[in-house]
């Protein structure tokens, strides 16, 4: 279960399905009359949330200057290392794909990986809040704070 994998349970499930819904999946059930939301915002919040949080738990964690901060952020921050997270969690099997991205293999794609793993952060903020989101990011990145 996804949830397990990722640590976190969602009092509202529906902000979990919706942060693994990528848009073309969305569109196709549209077009079938079946109303479905994707990801595009949750990806938008979690890039924040996680930038906010990471700068803060570096923070926490003795850095003193904004370029230090910079630094390090930036590292945790890319697609290949999020991408990384993505797989260690094993949320590609729960992500929704249209059909032509299914059929391009974008599931091994790191950017379909690292947007749904921003996705899930903006999901978690949503229906938890940062301290929940904290959390569980500290736990992804094997972050502890002094």
């Amino acid at each position: 279960m996804i949830e397990d994998n990722i640590g976190y349970t969602f009092s509202n499930k529906g902000l979990l399905e919706r942060a693994l819904t990528r848009k073309a999946y969305a569109l196709e059930q549209k077009q079938e009359g079946i109303e479905c939301e994707d990801q595009e915002i949750f990806r938008t919040l979690g890039d924040a949330v996680l930038k906010t949080i990471l700068a803060d738990i570096l923070i926490q964690n003795g850095a003193k200057t904004r370029n230090e901060i910079t630094n390090k952020k930036s590292k945790l921050e890319t697609e290949s290392h999020l991408s990384r997270v993505a797989q260690k969690l094993g949320i590609a099997p729960d992500i929704k794909l249209g059909k032509g991205e299914q059929k391009q293999g974008a599931i091994e794609v790191p950017l379909v990986l690292a947007e749904a793993l921003e996705a899930i952060i903006g999901a978690i903020y949503y229906d938890g809040g940062f301290n929940a989101a904290k959390e569980v990011i500290k736990k992804w990145f094997d972050l502890k704070v002094f």
